[in-house]
């Protein structure tokens, strides 16, 4: 097993951690776990692609890994009230269509291609900025000068949610146009 993969295996096992720790109410902990996690997407493709460490391995663990902790970080922070149940609606459906989509590609193609488009790197920045930003808001770090933070909450939220939205449907017509060739 190569770093880049290694790297992955450790952002899934840091998933039920982050998890626990929410469900502790230790919010303070979580958002650096959850800050670990993103840390070892971004570090592990940018070794595969600089090193050229791209493993067919790699290239289906981390969009898994990512999903898996996307799957988790929203749900269990929608449960508690932390995000809008419609962000974690948005945020889970989109990843559910992108894997039913790449499934049904490659089921009626019997090959797929994998190229992630680049309002997808926003898409992951916006939303790993969400849930940062509801852990450390809902964390014991000192208050005094959140309030601005807190009052434009609601707007980083629907930027989130539209930014997903796009991204989803970028997603679906480029499935359409591969099965269409």
């Amino acid at each position: 097993m190569n770093l880049p993969n290694a790297l992955t295996v450790i952002r899934i096992l840091l998933i039920p951690l982050f998890l626990y720790e929410v469900l502790q109410g230790r919010f303070t902990f979580a958002a650096v776990v959850y800050l670990a996690a993103a840390f070892t997407d971004a570090l592990d493709g940018a070794i595969a692609r600089v090193f050229h460490m791209q493993t067919p391995l790699g290239a289906f663990l981390d969009p898994v890994a990512d999903k898996m902790l996307a799957t988790t970080s929203y749900l269990s922070l929608a449960f508690l009230h932390i995000i809008p149940l419609w962000l974690s609606i948005a945020v889970i459906s989109r990843d559910v269509i992108i894997v039913a989509g790449a499934v049904g590609v490659y089921y009626l193609k019997d090959s797929l291609e994998i190229k992630p488009h680049p309002v997808s790197k926003i898409t992951t920045f916006f939303q790993i900025t969400t849930i940062l930003l509801a852990l450390v808001l809902n964390s014991s770090l000192p208050a005094a000068g959140w309030s601005v933070v807190v009052r434009s909450f609601d707007s980083i939220a629907l930027v989130t949610g539209a930014i997903t939205v796009l991204s989803g449907a970028i997603y679906i017509f480029a499935g359409f146009r591969s099965i269409e060739e």
